[in-house]
């Protein structure tokens, strides 16, 4: 068997998680890792018995050897590793939110464009079977044409709390759903009204509310509240629900499909995006991770998502923001 080799580009929680999901795919091998703290990159380098490993991005897409990279560093600093590894040459996955601005998203699109390689946007949710099997029952005109669609995705404060330094819960979590909202409808967003609140000492608002009119004449409300009580049994309060003219679809996940009740109390275990099932990573990661690696091993481009139905995502959540920010509707 032809194995792809890869290497990681940044390895906070969800670098390692992508590590983890990586080295369960047969065809892949992970060859080598990128951060720029060395303590950091010799216990993940340690973890998963990968013997070549850089403090530089450059360094590491210098490599001939190296196939395909993940760019799993911080969304503000996706644009630099992601042009440099295409124009080197190489297969890029990045993970979601595409970038931090309008023009860094266009500027990844137009070299995606131009590349030799294969290049692919982490929207998780798209392997999501629950959403994926939406999909098809809207796309086949089961439910008529989309008029209303409402998603939630909600948080404990604790797990709010570790990231709200760093990006707030309209592009961190509401990014999500309005990729859902676009490609159920396949519409998108011509108008965007928001509000936030905040009152702990972080740098982002600890809840969003999006309200969206698409190209369609659909309405979209989303909510994204980062701060549920520390003792809420389950990590994420995750649903969605599209009305249309002649029926509509309706996902509950993650919570309560998994209650584990000891004397610590009440928790609710990931069983969609990377249960571990018999010691081994499974889930919509490692399905979305095996699917890009297929794409570039069978030379076809990868199309259950386009660079442009992620940086549409970022446009409609960053006008959101504006909006919050003013109190103004911000047309699209």
């Amino acid at each position: 068997m032809k194995k792809l080799k890869y290497g990681v580009i940044g390895l906070g929680w969800f670098g390692e998680k992508h590590c983890e999901a990586l080295a369960t795919i047969p065809n892949i091998e992970l060859h080598a890792l990128c951060t720029r703290t060395e303590s950091r990159l010799k216990e993940v380098a340690g973890t998963f018995g990968v013997k070549k490993s850089y403090q530089d991005y450059r360094e590491l897409l210098a490599d001939p050897e190296i196939e395909a990279v993940s760019v799993v560093t911080m969304w503000d600093q996706h644009k630099d590793p992601v042009l440099a590894a295409l124009e080197a040459g190489k297969h890029v996955f990045v993970e979601k939110p595409l970038a931090s601005t309008v023009e860094d998203c266009d500027a990844i699109v137009e070299a995606a464009h131009r590349a030799k390689g294969y290049f692919m946007t982490g929207h998780i949710c798209r392997f999501n079977p629950r959403y994926a099997s939406a999909k098809e029952a809207i796309a086949e005109g089961r439910i008529g044409k989309i008029i209303s669609m409402y998603a939630r995705r909600n948080l404990p404060a604790w797990v709010g709390a570790t990231v709200l330094d760093k990006i707030g819960p309209i592009i961190g979590d509401c990014v999500h759903d309005t990729d859902l909202m676009f490609w159920f409808s396949e519409s998108r967003a011509v108008s965007a009204f928001a509000q936030t609140v905040q009152f702990r000492e972080h740098a982002h608002p600890d809840l969003g509310q999006v309200m969206y009119r698409l190209e369609n004449g659909a309405s979209c409300i989303l909510e994204s509240v980062w701060c549920l009580p520390d003792k809420t049994p389950f990590q994420i309060d995750e649903r969605l629900e599209v009305v249309g003219t002649e029926g509509s679809v309706s996902i509950h996940d993650t919570h309560p499909n998994l209650m584990v009740v000891d004397k610590e109390g009440a928790q609710c275990p990931d069983t969609t995006y990377w249960p571990s099932i018999h010691g081994r990573l499974h889930g919509a990661l490692v399905n979305e991770l095996a699917y890009f690696a297929n794409c570039v091993l069978e030379e076809r481009k990868p199309e259950v998502i386009s660079p442009e139905a992620s940086r549409e995502a970022v446009r409609a959540c960053l006008a959101a923001e504006e909006s919050a920010r003013t109190g103004e509707v911000v047309k699209l």
